[in-house]
């Protein structure tokens, strides 16, 4: 894992969400991507445009940001640019050759009962691009219990479970699954293949509703340090799929780290 992706959203938790971040990379010798994306507007009832205006405060404020924490050695960039949020963090990341977003939960939201707010909903829910969800105040420390869950594990497309093998092998982690039996249950959903085997210590069935429901009523025998899922489009943060925000109360665990890995299909 060489480059990570931080998008700055304005909410209080940025600094020790960028702290968090660095500290990661750290781990892995990586450089961590500072960003913030904006839009053009022009300034209404005129012909003026005040893109490059905020473009210019974009900079002031991430070189500020970045400066405010402790980068212990690591190699921080900061980047504006200009777009559609997704569009533009899509073209970034390959531009950047970006192995790993690190999201806040709720980059702009206020509210104190979101969990995933708007932004971050968004680059989850619209992206192939592996995620990484920091629990707003959580500090970093080495990771050694991983729990990844799935309702499926049928895979077609390379290098999806990378992020995966990137986290387990720097921390020697142990990983474990947990296979959820959905009313969709295919047999072959649960033939777990020879990459997967190899990094897995224990595997667990269990009956649940949906992938979610499963997680929610397991996930605690297992007292991960992360969880993993897996980016489907009717998956594991079901309600994320019709909005872009997920509540706190719909979803429990908000005190780890969650790594979305892209679809395995």
């Amino acid at each position: 894992m060489k480059n990570i992706l931080v998008p700055v959203g304005s909410s209080k938790n940025a600094k020790c969400h960028l702290q968090y971040a660095v500290d990661f990379a750290k781990a892995f010798g990586a450089k961590v991507y500072v960003v913030q994306i904006y839009n053009v507007y022009t300034k209404a009832g005129t012909m003026i445009k005040i893109d490059h205006i905020l473009e210019r405060e974009s900079h002031k404020f991430l070189d500020e940001h970045a400066a405010s924490i402790d980068k212990k050695g690591v190699e921080v960039i900061t980047r504006v640019f200009k777009g559609k949020l997704v569009d533009t963090i899509e073209l970034a990341c390959r531009a950047l050759a970006i192995d790993l977003i690190v999201l806040e939960p709720r980059t702009n939201s206020i509210k104190e009962e979101v969990y995933l707010g708007k932004t971050s909903g968004k680059i989850v829910k619209q992206t192939q691009i592996p995620a990484l969800i920091v629990p707003e105040g959580c500090v970093y420390k080495p990771i050694s219990k991983i729990l990844i869950a799935v309702k499926s594990v049928a895979t077609e497309k390379k290098n999806v479970l990378k992020p995966l093998h990137y986290i387990k092998g720097q921390f020697n982690a142990v990983v474990n699954l947990l296979l959820v039996k959905t009313a969709q249950y295919k047999k072959e959903d649960f033939d777990v293949n020879k990459e997967l085997k190899q990094i897995i210590a224990k595997i667990e069935e269990v009956e649940a509703p949906t992938t979610f429901q499963g997680v929610l009523e397991h996930y605690k025998t297992h007292n991960p340090d992360l969880l993993c899922v897996v980016r489907r489009k009717r998956g594991f943060f079901q309600k994320l799929w019709e909005d872009n925000t997920i509540l706190k109360k719909d979803f429990h665990s908000t005190t780890i780290p969650v790594l979305v890995l892209s679809e395995l299909k």
